[in-house]
């Protein structure tokens, strides 16, 4: 059994995840993405967890697919299992209805930035830089960046960043839109375990049914997601915490949530 590559931690209803392959900046190859994909579907099916938080090394999130385990690639059949695997693996972020948070220092380029798209919220230390650079080896991303960068930054933005694979830096994330908040050197985790709390606190099915709703909706048309977002509405009436939160409110106290 070789040694983990992947380290978690369950705080206060949620997870950490650090990706520890130090040794190659957090490069994707399979021992790390079989980890990955292991502990998120356990993550998806323990209801004490509410959030997960994915971070790396504090000088580098994860710089991508391993170019060792590229140069290995001759053909498109040989391509095929790996790239599917790192698709596979980072969707994860976005179908399991749990809110991820990116908690970003030093690169994240390449599967490192795709994996950030995947999340639901990025934080970033002022460090943190982000690329697509896959034109650079005459391939492009496969792991979500031509699709979610457009839908995160805007469609001009992500044409400049995927043709030149240029790099931008936290304070340009943060203008674009790739980053929810940039924070000082060394806080990134703080930040993010903090908004981590934050979200836990709220209902848990009210919080899976907005991801729901946001990830199922924006893939129809506006009228088809605005019947799917009444439905979901319709649903959580059903739910303790909605009497909980509204019996709350009326007698001006703090709700205690069961996730039902």
């Amino acid at each position: 059994m070789g040694e983990s590559v992947i380290e978690c931690v369950k705080q206060d209803g949620f997870i950490q995840i650090t990706l520890n392959r130090p040794e190659a900046l957090n490069a994707l190859n399979d021992s790390l993405l079989d980890e990955l994909e292991s502990l998120l579907r356990r993550i998806e099916h323990d209801d004490k967890i509410k959030v997960g938080i994915i971070t790396g090394h504090e000088k580098f999130f994860c710089v991508g697919a391993d170019i060792k385990k590229l140069k290995e690639v001759s053909d498109a059949l040989q391509v095929d299992p790996f790239s599917t695997k790192v698709q596979r693996v980072i969707n994860l972020f976005e179908v399991i209805p749990k809110p991820f948070i990116a908690a970003i220092s030093g690169a994240a380029l390449g599967g490192g930035c795709e994996i950030a798209l995947a999340c639901d919220l990025r934080i970033a230390s002022e460090d943190a830089i982000f690329g697509q650079p896959e034109i650079n080896i005459g391939i492009i991303p496969g792991a979500g960046g031509t699709q979610r960068l457009p839908r995160t930054i805007g469609l001009t933005k992500a044409k400049e960043m995927l043709f030149t694979g240029g790099i931008i830096k936290a304070d340009e994330a943060l203008r674009i839109g790739l980053v929810n908040k940039v924070v000082q050197v060394g806080h990134v985790l703080e930040e993010a375990k903090k908004m981590a709390r934050q979200i836990s606190e709220k209902p848990a099915v009210a919080i899976k049914m907005t991801k729901m709703c946001l990830t199922e909706g924006l893939q129809m048309n506006l009228y088809q997601a605005l019947a799917y977002e009444l439905k979901c509405v319709e649903f959580l009436f059903a739910t303790e915490d909605q009497k909980e939160g509204v019996n709350a409110f009326i007698e001006k106290r703090k709700p205690i949530f069961k996730g039902r």
